[in-house]
């Protein structure tokens, strides 16, 4: 009688189980922001959740977790549980924090949903400077050995490595200036405290179009659509290209048909009329990729960036 009643409960449990699953989503869902509120990454991922809450069925809200350069928002994700009412953006800082032992994760510890964009680093001066090429200021730079400063948004960030990058496929000696984000540099950059900074085109377009600076190439395989006038580095002969990136991501273990709902919920919202709007205002670089694609990039990018950062001595030795 004990082993009957057993049985008749793990099929009851079974029963409930399928039921939960083909009821989801019943309740809110949480998405993770490693970064913080109002900020760039913040503000993507609150304007694809909302277009993506009409397709799900349910609110979905954004919570910021951050610190630790996102490793606290990050392993938070990481670690929530895998029921799918807990996912987060994932960003390039999943890949460069694990080669300098600051996180005991990588991004194989989680499970890719899809890529929302990249963004190429782009080589931006002072509009008085005398060079307008890449070449011209590599050339500047090997003539001033150690004199130029490339200002980036943080020892380690995606801008310090892609400088770094830059500087190292050019053969040049340049100074690394870290600053609290990619914003300060780009005013440092105006203010005349720095000489360059290889940020996003976003992140300087306003400063480009009110005559401040210019931007002397984009690290990028094709042109940047903001920019078209700006030719790529390996357009100039310079075989570099690197990119930032965000996507999403959920814990480990998520259930196949619940995935599929995220993912499908998250892709029609990629896809609306409202979305595309928005990040045409924010001069976003869309660049999606589904869930295999994304894991296929994750895992070459990681690569990569591990191997500048020991070029750079980032690593963790």
């Amino acid at each position: 009688m004990k082993f009957r009643s057993m049985i008749v409960g793990a099929l009851a449990a079974g029963a409930f189980s399928v039921s939960a699953l083909a009821a989801y989503p019943d309740k809110p869902v949480t998405v993770i922001c490693p970064w913080t509120a109002g900020g760039g990454t913040d503000v993507l991922l609150r304007a694809l959740s909302k277009e993506a809450e009409k397709f799900l069925g349910q609110t979905i809200n954004v919570v910021n977790q951050t610190g630790g350069g996102g490793a606290i928002g990050h392993n938070a994700i990481r670690a929530a549980r895998p029921d799918g009412y807990t996912l987060g953006m994932i960003t390039f800082e999943l890949n460069s924090l694990p080669p300098q032992g600051l996180v005991p994760f990588t991004w194989k510890d989680f499970d890719p949903l899809l890529r929302i964009n990249s963004d190429p680093a782009a080589l931006t001066v002072r509009k008085d400077e005398p060079y307008s090429t890449v070449r011209g200021f590599m050339d500047y730079a090997r003539a001033h050995p150690g004199e130029i400063t490339i200002g980036n948004s943080a020892p380690g960030s995606v801008w310090h490595i892609a400088a770094g990058l830059a500087a190292e496929k050019t053969g040049v000696d340049v100074k690394h200036v870290p600053f609290n984000g990619a914003q300060p540099a780009v005013t440092a950059l105006v203010g005349g405290h720095i000489k360059a900074v290889a940020v996003s085109v976003a992140e300087v377009l306003g400063q480009v179009q009110a005559g401040n600076l210019k931007v002397l190439g984009v690290m990028s395989s094709e042109r940047d659509k903001i920019l078209p006038d700006v030719p790529t580095f390996k357009e100039q002969g310079v075989d570099v290209e690197f990119y930032t990136w965000r996507g999403l991501a959920l814990p480990k273990g998520v259930p196949a048909n619940i995935k599929a709902k995220i993912s499908d919920a998250y892709q029609k919202a990629f896809d609306s009329r409202e979305f595309q709007e928005f990040a045409a205002k924010a001069s976003l670089n869309l660049a999606y990729q589904n869930a295999a694609d994304f894991a296929k990039f994750l895992d070459q990018n990681y690569k990569d960036v591990e191997a500048v950062m020991k070029n750079l001595g980032l690593t963790k030795k």
